[in-house]
C-alpha cells in the first residue's frame, strides 16, 4: 500500500543534487531528455519542479504514462542518494499507480523519500503532483546497491556534478 505523504517542498532551504550530461532524466546535454534538476529537502528527501512540454505526451495535453515512471523512478532513487551523492543504486522493482492524467505544460512537484534502508536495499517512495496538491501518481520503489563502486573517472565522464542553476 503506498501511504504517507512526503514532508513539503521547501526549495529555498535545499541542497541541489548533481546532474549528468547524458540521462535521460536528469541528463543537461541530452536534447530528447526531461533535463531536471533535483533538490535535498533533507534526510532521505527529494523534490523537484518540472513541466512536461507537449513533445512527451502520450495523448494530446496528458504526459505519456513512461515519462511520468521515469520521473518516480528518479526522484525514488535519488532520494536512496542524499549526503552520498556517489552512492548509485538501480531499480529493483518500481509499482506505480496513476491516479489522475499528468497535463502537459502544467507545473509539477515531484517528491520522494526513503520509507527504509537495511544493507545494500532501499524501500523508497515518490509522488507527482499539481502545484495545489493534486495527487496525479504515486510510486514506490525497490532499490539495491550497484555491484562496486563508481570510480571518479567514470563519474567524471557521466559529468556528474552539481550545474549551477
Amino acid at each position: 500500500m503506498m501511504s504517507t505523504s512526503p514532508p513539503p517542498h521547501d526549495r529555498d532551504h535545499a541542497i541541489k543534487q548533481p546532474n549528468s550530461n547524458h540521462c535521460f532524466v536528469c541528463g543537461l546535454e541530452n536534447g530528447n531528455g526531461l533535463g531536471m534538476m533535483f533538490y535535498e529537502q533533507g534526510p532521505g528527501s527529494v523534490m523537484a519542479t518540472y513541466e512536461v512540454p507537449d513533445h512527451f505526451q502520450g495523448y494530446p495535453g496528458v504526459v505519456h504514462g513512461g515519462i511520468v515512471a521515469a520521473m518516480l523512478d528518479e526522484v525514488a532513487g535519488r532520494a536512496a542518494m542524499v549526503g552520498k551523492h556517489d552512492h548509485f543504486r538501480y531499480t529493483v522493482k518500481l509499482e506505480i499507480k496513476y491516479r489522475q492524467p499528468t497535463p502537459t505544460g502544467t507545473p509539477l512537484k515531484v517528491h520522494g523519500w526513503v520509507e527504509k534502508e537495511r544493507g545494500s536495499r532501499a524501500i523508497a517512495k515518490a509522488e507527482l503532483r499539481l502545484e495545489d496538491g493534486t495527487l496525479l501518481a504515486q510510486a514506490e520503489a525497490l532499490l539495491a546497491d550497484l555491484p562496486g563502486n563508481i570510480r571518479e573517472d567514470q563519474l567524471a565522464a557521466l559529468g556528474w556534478r552539481v550545474y549551477p542553476d
